[in-house]
């Protein structure tokens, strides 16, 4: 049946839903609320009659997975999914924060992808803690400082962040949550620079390689300097606009007042990097989760394939395996496998004890609900 509504109705009808929607968000604020409230009591109860209660646990990684893919696979439009998704984030990040804001450390400063992909996962009412290395993030997790970490692990056209890898293999920290942020690079310039003006292209190492043919194709003859990170690139550009132009995302041009001198310069346009979330605790399944290990096996004939063999054997998919030097012996590796399912699975249980059996180190560094955005 065609829609006869005038403007104005339509308008009010708009209105009127506005103001429903604002109700039901109330309501889901004062639900959480009581949730907050409901784990204060259960931890008073504990202590009255002797127990150690531990630390009261206010945000569930599995839980918001399973939200989140809910409201996606029963979305009926016109909005995408995605769109929707990140609306209920959110609303749920700001729901959560009248239980307890998070603390999340990131590898900084400010306008990073890390920065975005933190915001992405844990939502604006998240309370971000710029640190300087990737070490950093972890001991602020460590600590207690930080409720959780991001950290970059790999780019899909660049390979796995080592120091990321390193960090683990010390690290008490579990894998958490993961992230995807489509990369898309920009060359940002001080407001009113002109193309003439320009000396030098700033940038971290990893996006001057991702932007490598198109920056030589069109500025071949100016200088690059790898710095520490794109936001300190676009630091640098909107403080020193004298020939000063960088390489970064929107978040960066955002956050530093830059103009947009040319968009979109990745050299492959489905560039994504993958950011993990490290916490303290282990994650109860979600039911759509992924599983990552450090596992080493003795030096001698068709030691990967013992390790490997296991998983086919139980149909179960490997989504990353990478090695590292080890630390403890002169041309040894370990290996980081990265898996679907879930620690709690039964044939992931087998698979682990058989890889135990033959293995000289293994360390499970947590299982964790797959991105849903």
């Amino acid at each position: 049946m065609a829609d006869k509504r005038t403007l104005e109705e339509v308008r009010k009808d708009i209105d009127a839903i506005d103001q429903e929607i604002q109700a039901l968000i109330s309501r889901r604020a004062q639900c959480a609320q009581r949730v907050a409230d409901i784990k204060l009591e259960q931890m008073q109860i504990a202590r009255e009659s002797g127990q150690e209660p531990g630390e009261v646990v206010y945000y569930r990684p599995e839980r918001e997975a399973q939200v989140l893919k809910r409201i996606m696979d029963r979305n009926a439009g016109p909005l995408q999914g995605e769109t929707v998704a990140h609306i209920f984030r959110e609303i749920m990040s700001a729901c959560l924060a009248l239980e307890k804001p998070l603390q999340v450390a990131y590898l900084g400063p400010e306008g990073t992808f890390t920065h975005a992909a933190t915001i992405k996962h844990f939502g604006h009412a998240a309370i971000p803690e710029s640190q300087s290395t990737i070490d950093a993030v972890f001991a602020q997790v460590e600590s207690g400082e930080c409720n959780y970490g991001v950290v970059p692990v790999e780019n899909s056209t660049e390979g796995m962040v080592n120091h990321t890898l390193d960090n683990f293999m010390d690290s008490r920290l579990k894998i958490s949550g993961e992230v995807e942020m489509p990369i898309v690079h920009h060359l940002l310039v001080a407001p009113g620079t002109g193309q003439g003006a320009i000396t030098k292209i700033c940038a971290h190492q990893q996006a001057l390689a991702q932007c490598r043919n198109w920056l030589d194709l069109h500025w071949p003859n100016t200088e690059r300097e790898a710095v520490s990170s794109n936001g300190e690139a676009a630091r640098l550009a909107a403080s020193t606009p004298a020939g000063v132009a960088a390489v970064a995302g929107d978040m960066a041009a955002e956050l530093y007042g830059l103009e947009k001198l040319a968009e979109h310069i990745e050299d492959y346009a489905d560039n994504t990097t993958r950011f993990l979330v490290v916490g303290r605790e282990e994650v109860p399944p979600s039911g759509r989760d992924k599983t990552s290990i450090i596992v080493s096996s003795r030096n001698k004939p068709g030691a990967l394939y013992a390790l490997l063999d296991p998983f086919r054997k139980a149909g179960v998919s490997l989504t990353r395996i990478d090695t590292r030097p080890s630390r403890t012996e002169k041309w040894a590796y370990v290996f980081f496998i990265e898996f679907e399912g879930h620690l709690q699975d039964d044939n992931i249980r087998a698979i682990v004890g058989e890889l135990e059996e033959q293995s000289i180190l293994l360390k499970p560094l947590g299982s964790y609900p797959r991105a849903v955005l």
